[in-house]
């Protein structure tokens, strides 16, 4: 909305600034990391007071209920906090008139409508399980379905939707591809993206952090995109109006900054479903409209060994009859249990491991993130 300020320009000079991106991007970020926390106590105050709390039963997990136990009752669905900052936040500084921001902003609540759902059965059945396995991905594929019949019939991205880029590579390795193959494609993209972050959100501001890496990298790369120079210049795809997606990365990285206000260890909050759903949801759609999916393979590096440890334990315990090849999964429980081994080996408590990992685990988020921007330059 501040970009139509811009127009104004001639009774008042300084308004100009309001045309860059960089600047709106800035203004964004910072827009919702201040409404995080202005609005982060009374929303979980709210959450306390209405009962909604984690889930943590010893019975569905007991190795990891002597690390995860007393944070029972600790309020959750704090992901709506998430959501209004970056909507808001995201409409402020974006320019509305850009169709890319839409079907962007659009993933992202409806799948953090899916997680909210999820979470609300949890909480009201007072158990762990909300939605089932299937129900979830029905639900995801239908909105992909939508979302990749939309850009299929947009004049604007039929041909690029098309497109199946690889990084390192100038030019498509593949194009004309149907729509079955087009909704394919984005639904491994999109749901995959979702229910990877969904399984990273296990450790206290594990999700979180790693996300702000990954929107700084995705700022960086939607920038890069929407700029006809640059884009030329590194030999990527140029997509007009995608430097409005760079504001919405630079909401999601101030909201996420001012959620982990809340939910560095110990955590006076969590995001549930309704904040994982939707952070995957948006990131994955963003990955789509800048034609840099595969990237995301790298800059959410994290998100997909996490994914990856949970895919190949359930394969190899199946192939073996009931060998697993992790302590547990995902990977960041692995480490935990890995912990209480030691300890109990060697005769004693098991030390407070959970910072020690998350903060290894977003060193490596933004090592990942860096090597993804780098690909840009690697043609």
């Amino acid at each position: 909305m501040l970009y139509f300020l811009s127009q104004l320009q001639e009774l008042f000079s300084p308004l100009r600034i309001l045309r860059y991106v960089t600047l709106r991007s800035l203004g964004a970020a910072g827009t919702a990391f201040v409404l995080c926390l202005v609005v982060g106590g009374p929303l979980i105050r709210r959450l306390q007071r209405m009962g909604i709390g984690q889930q943590v039963r010893r019975e569905e997990a007991p190795p990891l209920y002597e690390f995860h136990g007393k944070k029972a009752g600790t309020p959750t669905m704090g992901g709506v906090m998430i959501i209004i900052t970056v909507l808001f936040s995201a409409l402020l500084w974006a320019r509305p008139d850009t169709w890319l921001i839409w079907p962007a902003l659009g993933t992202m609540v409806y799948m953090g409508a899916v997680g909210f759902w999820d979470d609300y059965l949890k909480v009201s059945r007072r158990r762990s399980r909300g939605l089932g396995i299937r129900a979830k991905l029905l639900l995801q594929t239908a909105w992909i379905a939508a979302f990749a019949g939309f850009l299929w019939c947009h004049p604007e991205f039929h041909d690029r939707v098309r497109d199946l880029m690889v990084p390192f590579l100038k030019r498509p390795v593949l194009s004309g591809l149907p729509l079955a193959a087009v909704v394919l494609f984005l639904w491994f993209v999109i749901a995959g993206s979702v229910n990877a972050v969904n399984l990273t959100d296990g450790l206290d501001g594990l999700a979180i952090g790693s996300t702000n890496s990954v929107a700084l990298a995705y700022l960086i790369m939607a920038y890069v995109a929407g700029h006809a120079v640059f884009a030329r210049y590194l030999l990527i795809p140029y997509v007009a109006g995608a430097g409005e997606l760079a504001v919405i990365c630079g909401a999601l990285l101030g909201s996420g900054l001012g959620f982990l206000w809340f939910n560095c260890h110990p955590a006076r909050v969590f995001m549930g479903d309704t904040g994982s759903l939707a952070l995957g949801g948006l990131i994955g759609a963003i990955a789509v409209l800048i034609k840099q999916e595969l990237v995301l393979l790298i800059v959410g590096g994290v998100f997909v060994m996490e994914a990856a440890s949970v895919v190949l334990q359930v394969a190899y315990f199946r192939l073996t009859g009931g060998r697993r090849l992790f302590r547990c999964a995902p990977l960041h429980h692995h480490f935990e249990l890995l912990e209480k081994e030691r300890a109990e080996r060697e005769g004693r408590l098991p030390e407070p491991v959970e910072t020690r990992i998350t903060v290894r685990f977003w060193i490596l988020s933004i090592m990942f993130a860096l090597l993804g921007v780098a690909t840009l330059k690697i043609r």
